[in-house]
């Protein structure tokens, strides 16, 4: 008997049994949240419901409502499933999708190298920046972030914010007025003791909603930019190419310029 001879049973008997195991690594390999999806019938979207107007609680029927409100709501319909809201905290989003309580975190959530080490994030939906916000009544007055930084201008600022770090950045010449929390800038602007303040551009978006005597001042271009995704399980790359190619055919559609002009501009 050749050595050959004395191989083969031995080999084919490794071959069968990793021919039998193959097939059922493969398909646990390839098990992703968008089966699971697809096989319940429900996307769970995970959204904290405190960052208007991207997504906030309706205090009449409790109901979430916001930009990334209407986009989970067209992306279940797309899925061909229903979309159920659950409720998320900011300090426990990631342990929320590791512990599989959400498929999706659609909330406003911005992208940062730090967070991308632990999530999985989609290419960005939308770009969040810095405005400046000042009163209607000073729409001649300014018009560029270059009006803004002049001496006879006063910009307000929340102490220790982003915001107030920003101003500091931005502005050489313009008067400085730092307020301690619980006040904010935009209230030193509504009383008349800052000429201008600077926010995000969501969130100025939802103040001249509610104040209808500010403006978000139209300057050349938003400030400190940065971008803003869709948070996922960090290990699914399956449901990750599918939102990726979903977020790119509604962006080509202009679903996306749609939700900006209805709920990131002034009306």
């Amino acid at each position: 008997m050749t050595l050959l001879d004395k191989l083969l049973p031995g080999a084919l008997a490794a071959g069968l049994a990793i021919a039998a195991f193959t097939p059922a690594q493969s398909q646990d390999a390839t098990s992703s949240r968008l089966d699971k999806i697809l096989e319940a019938g429900v996307v769970r979207v995970g959204t904290t419901g405190d960052f208007p107007p991207i997504s906030a609680r309706d205090t009449a029927t409790q109901s979430y409502v916001g930009h990334d409100i209407d986009a989970a709501i067209e992306l279940a319909k797309d899925l061909g499933v229903k979309v159920e809201f659950v409720p998320a905290d900011w300090k426990t989003l990631i342990n929320g999708i590791t512990a599989d309580k959400y498929d999706v975190v659609m909330s406003g959530v911005s992208l940062s190298i730090d967070r991308a080490k632990v999530a999985g994030f989609t290419q960005p939906y939308l770009e969040f920046g810095t405005v400046p916000v000042t009163k209607k009544e000073n729409a001649e007055r300014f018009k560029s972030w270059a009006d803004i930084d002049k001496q006879d201008v006063t910009v307000g600022t929340t102490l220790g914010t982003v915001f107030d770090a920003q101003a500091k950045a931005y502005f050489k010449t313009a008067t400085l007025k730092q307020v301690e929390a619980p006040a904010l800038g935009f209230q030193e602007v509504l009383s008349g003791r800052a000429d201008v303040t600077i926010t995000s551009n969501v969130d100025a978006a939802a103040l001249v909603q509610r104040y209808p005597e500010l403006m978000i001042v139209p300057v050349e271009k938003a400030r400190s930019k940065r971008p803003a995704s869709f948070m996922i399980a960090q290990d699914d790359q399956i449901w990750l190419n599918y939102l990726n190619n979903w977020i790119t055919v509604k962006k080509m559609q202009g679903f996306f310029d749609q939700l900006d002009q209805k709920w990131l501009q002034a009306k």
